[in-house]
């Protein structure tokens, strides 16, 4: 698919105390030991949890609270039509809230998969077409950590390595949003030191035509 913007972001238009109150609610709640997809909600042999943090090595708490949708909701409409991207989506899934701690990371991956869910209930039939990445941590406060995106797959003339990759430092401050077409590759480094909290959300619709 050809676009012009590979993402679209907002510094720092969360409010300190909305992302303090986030951070507190989900600090209170269970949290879970990230996986990708393939390895389902089954307890995880000691070998796959190994082969798992090779990819993947972070701690999350998935939220449901409608008091933190009704503040992210217009951000992604107004990316969706300011990024001219215009995908047709009707629902957000659970709102991911993230931990990425000393050493934590998330490798080179993408949000969406090449079939639509498969599952009974409202997700059935669709895919995942907006992501949403919420800093909650201002960048002063934890080092490493960096969200990068790889843009080789869409771009035929990125073939410098210095041009594909994009470090988003737009987002660095506490209270900023970026949202990008959930097929674009990116990756989160790995933490050097504090902690990097953030939330992150992915919109459904119907599968491209």
């Amino acid at each position: 698919m050809n676009i012009s913007n590979y993402y679209w972001y907002f510094s720092g238009v969360l409010t300190p105390k909305f992302c303090d109150d986030v951070i507190a609610y989900a600090n209170q709640q269970e949290e879970t030991m990230a996986r990708t997809g393939g390895y389902g909600d089954r307890k995880l042999s000691k070998d796959e949890v190994k082969d798992l943090k090779r990819k993947r090595n972070s701690d999350l708490v998935w939220l449901n609270d409608t008091w933190i949708y009704k503040e992210l909701h217009p951000y992604v409409h107004e990316a969706n039509r300011n990024a001219g991207w215009n995908f047709e989506w009707d629902r957000s899934e659970s709102c991911q809230f993230t931990k990425y701690k000393h050493n934590q990371y998330y490798d080179w991956h993408c949000d969406g998969w090449d079939k639509p869910y498969e599952k009974e209930g409202p997700d059935h039939g669709k895919i995942r077409k907006l992501s949403m990445t919420c800093q909650l941590t201002d960048g002063s406060e934890y080092k490493g950590g960096e969200l990068e995106f790889d843009f080789r797959n869409y771009d035929p003339h990125m073939r410098d390595e210095a041009k594909h990759l994009r470090r988003a430092k737009e987002i660095l401050p506490k209270g900023s949003i970026i949202v990008f077409p959930s097929f674009v590759w990116h990756r989160v480094k790995p933490v050097t030191s504090g902690t990097r909290y953030s939330l992150v959300v992915w919109h459904l619709g119907k599968p491209f035509k």
